[in-house]
């Protein structure tokens, strides 16, 4: 496993890699590798045993350059694009996590081509109607001052969870997670801070692009992007099978359950 800073037109990435053979890009969400993890977590490492993990960080995030100025979805989209252009990646397995996973279909359906297999993971992204993505930026502000309970009910199954407990603390954490965190939020406050939040009304219309082989995988207790942008997600991708269902996990069900979501992943990136 290797850490490293690699220059994508005149700004540094930070990644991660791990494993050998066919390339997998991982690209994370709110707890998530980089969104709060400076490392591999058990899940990534997980798929490292049967694939070439890059987990790139986002824009401004765990030590990658900011892009200049405030920036859009589509701002995001190209800066990736010339992140794999970089990296020399012609074609990957593409996989993502929340906002991770809203990218990587936003990358899919405008270049199927590069994307040999696709697998999201409590991906937000769209727009189900009557079924909003959660505020995580009211969350973000401690009730209390001190008590993070309801931001950890969002991306946990529950508050009380000790992996909950041990990343999203009341009061003050470690200062490189505390970092992390905020670095992450800023970023997505920068691509979805509209209501109903992390969002593009236009893409659940152009799923049907992205024809390569799919897998969407939810937490049964997400409390961040209802279960309803799962199934959406599942019916639209033409290459998806059924939503896969993790049973009495969060959000972060690659946090809170590494060995089975790692093993649907993996399973699925072997084809």
């Amino acid at each position: 496993m290797s850490a490293q800073l690699v220059q994508v037109a005149g700004r540094m990435v930070s990644l991660i890699e791990a494993g050998s053979g066919e390339p997998t890009v991982y690209l994370h969400g709110f707890a998530d590798v980089h969104g709060v993890e400076g490392d591999l977590t058990p899940f990534h490492k997980r798929l490292a045993e049967r694939t070439r993990v890059i987990a790139p960080a986002h824009p401004g995030c765990n030590g990658s350059d900011d892009l200049p100025g405030p920036h859009s979805i589509e701002d995001v989209i190209f800066h990736y694009l010339e992140v794999f252009d970089a990296l020399g990646l012609k074609d990957f397995n593409l996989v993502g996590h929340s906002v991770g996973g809203w990218i990587a279909a936003e990358i899919a359906v405008r270049h199927p081509e590069k994307v040999r297999n696709l697998a999201l993971i409590g991906a937000t992204g769209l727009f189900v109607s009557g079924e909003p993505i959660g505020d995580v930026f009211m969350h973000t502000q401690p009730e209390r001052g001190v008590d993070y309970a309801t931001l950890r009910r969002m991306y946990f199954s529950s508050s009380d969870l000790p992996l909950a407990l041990r990343y999203y603390p009341n009061g003050r954490g470690d200062i490189d997670e505390e970092t992390r965190r905020y670095q992450m939020v800023r970023f997505c406050s920068f691509v979805g801070f509209k209501p109903p939040y992390l969002y593009n009304r236009s893409l659940i219309d152009r799923l049907h692009r992205a024809k390569m082989p799919a897998l969407v995988v939810w937490g049964e207790n997400d409390g961040l992007v209802p279960i309803a942008h799962g199934h959406a997600y599942a019916q639209k991708l033409p290459g998806s099978g059924d939503l896969k269902i993790v049973r009495g996990a969060g959000h972060a069900a690659h946090f809170e359950a590494p060995g089975e979501t790692g093993d649907l992943v993996a399973a699925f990136l072997r084809g």
